[in-house]
């Protein structure tokens, strides 16, 4: 496999940590990845609102909120202990605790698989058995075929892959209604799609750290100049599927007025970066963050016009 180019020099293995309670502590909560966690969470709340076609019952949010956060801490746990040999190496994850030894990858995984059970307990018992059978799936998902069959083996690990982090909008919806319909699923490819320009933006900021690994992100193996294409081709199938949701959910003007703003605004941004990806390899000159962060809020404001248009329309 061919790599675009050179691997960044081997890094220096940080020396064993002495530890502070405190250090433990937070070494424990960086495991759940809290920022991933912020994100999943973003696309479940507001579905749960616009489920509830207004404010659904505080007490089943919380129970969905808490169920949630522990799937997903879990499902990062297990995805830090796998992958710890790639973390030593690469100088974006060398900091997290198993590389600094401050965990033992054994407490990690009891951990991890501590978390797992009880947040399905918590979705079970306080929610619904659809919500925690679907967080089971998810978390299953991403470490059992994620994690430890598409990272390493194929380019196409983060489109496949991603199907995880599409399961949160699935749950909110089944936590208030108890079942699936084709609302909660256009939601779902809302976030399938914007998987991976997301990740390969992030990935081309970091495919040195990817390649020394030899994990083969698209960005790795691919000239920036295709991923951008790829990223501008993905970036039109998320805003056309976005739109979607109006005439299969019925919403109020408000949600698809954002949806379009915010599909413009973002596609925008993506021809920008196809663009400046012309004949260079130079990231300071494609800069691929730009896209990541406009990426984060898109989704950001996306879901929250999902949860405003029924208050604002219904």
């Amino acid at each position: 496999m061919t790599y675009v180019g050179q691997p960044a020099s081997a890094v220096s293995q940080p020396e064993p940590a002495r530890a502070t309670a405190g250090d433990v502590v937070a070494a424990y909560v960086g495991l759940t990845k809290p920022r991933v966690i912020e994100l999943l969470l973003l696309t479940t709340v507001p579905v749960m609102f616009f489920a509830a076609r207004g404010i659904p019952e505080l007490g089943l949010v919380v129970a969905t909120v808490v169920g949630g956060t522990l799937s997903a801490g879990s499902a990062s746990a297990l995805n830090c202990v796998y992958d710890r040999d790639i973390d030593e190496q690469m100088r974006r994850t060398r900091r997290r605790a198993l590389p600094r030894h401050i965990v033992s990858p054994r407490a990690a995984l009891i951990f991890g698989l501590t978390l797992g059970v009880v947040s399905t307990v918590v979705l079970a018992v306080w929610v619904n058995w659809l919500s925690a059978g679907l967080s089971v799936l998810a978390n299953a998902f991403y470490v059992l075929v994620y994690t430890m069959v598409l990272k390493r083996r194929t380019t196409q690990n983060i489109v496949w892959g991603g199907l995880a982090g599409c399961f949160p909008a699935l749950i909110g919806w089944t936590a208030v209604t108890g079942a699936l319909s084709w609302v909660p699923v256009v939601l779902f490819a809302v976030v399938f799609f914007w998987t991976p320009p997301h990740t390969w933006a992030l990935a081309l900021r970091y495919r040195e750290d990817y390649a020394n690994v030899e994990v083969p992100m698209l960005p790795v193996v691919a000239p920036a100049r295709v991923v951008a294409r790829q990223i501008v081709a993905y970036s039109w199938v998320m805003v056309a599927t976005s739109l979607l949701l109006w005439p299969v959910a019925g919403t109020g003007a408000f949600y698809p007025l954002a949806a379009a703003v915010l599909g413009a605004v973002f596609l925008v941004e993506a021809h920008r970066m196809w663009r400046r990806s012309a004949g260079t390899e130079d990231l300071s000159v494609i800069q691929p963050m730009r896209l990541f962060h406009s990426s984060n809020l898109y989704l950001s404001l996306l879901f929250v016009a999902v949860a405003l248009d029924p208050l604002l329309t219904g």
